[in-house]
């Protein structure tokens, strides 16, 4: 059944057909997206999210990075370098580190299992509650990146030349699959599955 959209760049109103999963409708007269429908579905956001939930905890345990720094060796995990932060009066910026790394992931991590579980197994209540989920974890998913951190070892190797090492740790890797996994899952979940009663 073909509904009627208007383009949000350049306001034509068109007819768009029902899309199958994974495909996008452009615009015919300017070519941006007006309705897009992700692939897979429930499932396929469910096993990604809770991988990413698994990984979450390492990312956060285990160091993201060991220094050795005129002979002294340390190793920093997330939590680290924001008290670290706090201590050098970096307030702001620590600030920024902990809800970009710790709090963000998580909210978001846990918004879309939570819109999983009511997809697959809840009743057709507070349909507008779950869709302002969907568009607060689609407003903070920018900030549930990696530039932080690869800033951060960037300019420390920069800096530190010839005087000191940093090598990446564990929680990177871990960290980095956590930001990959969490960005297929918000893209993979499709959420007219909220709206739709005939499941």
């Amino acid at each position: 059944m073909a509904e009627a959209i208007s383009c949000d760049t350049c306001g034509l109103a068109q007819r768009v057909d029902q899309l199958p999963p994974g495909s996008v409708a452009e615009c015919i007269r300017c070519g941006s997206v007006v309705r897009e429908r992700p692939f897979g579905g429930v499932e396929v956001t469910a096993a990604l999210t809770v991988a990413a939930l698994v990984l979450y905890i390492p990312a956060n345990i285990y160091p993201i990075m060991s220094m050795n720094l005129y002979g002294a060796y340390s190793e920093n995990t997330v939590w680290d370098g924001v008290v670290s932060l706090f201590q050098y009066d970096q307030y702001f910026i620590a600030i920024v580190v902990f809800l970009a790394s710790i709090v963000i992931p998580l909210l978001k991590l846990m918004g879309l299992f939570f819109l999983v579980a009511s997809v697959k197994w809840g009743k057709g209540r507070r349909l507008r509650g779950r869709t302002r989920i969907y568009k607060f974890i689609d407003l903070i998913g920018p900030w549930a990146m990696l530039d932080v951190f690869l800033l951060a070892i960037l300019v420390a190797l920069v800096k530190l030349g010839d005087i000191g090492r940093v090598i990446p740790g564990p929680g990177l890797v871990a960290f980095t699959c956590v930001v990959v996994l969490t960005m297929l899952a918000s893209q993979s979940f499709d959420p007219k599955l909220i709206w739709n009663r005939d499941r």
